[in-house]
């Protein structure tokens, strides 16, 4: 189960600090296939990179959320 975070005597939804987490992810595997000129064999880039954020939000939610 997911608990709130507390700041400042605010509850936030714990995606708060989920989602930089997998857009940083997403950023990062997205600089790397263009450094390695890998992006030219993606057919559709937009969804490619929507999924790719959607599955590290997934994996981020899995590994850091309490069981």
């Amino acid at each position: 189960m997911l608990q709130a975070i507390v700041f400042g005597g605010m509850e936030f939804s714990p995606l708060v600090v989920y989602f930089p987490i997998a857009f940083l992810l997403t950023a990062l595997t997205r600089f790397v296939l263009h450094r390695l000129d890998w992006h030219d064999r993606i057919w559709k880039v937009a969804w490619f990179e929507v999924s790719l954020f959607v599955c590290y939000l997934a994996l981020t939610v899995y590994l850091l959320g309490g069981r």
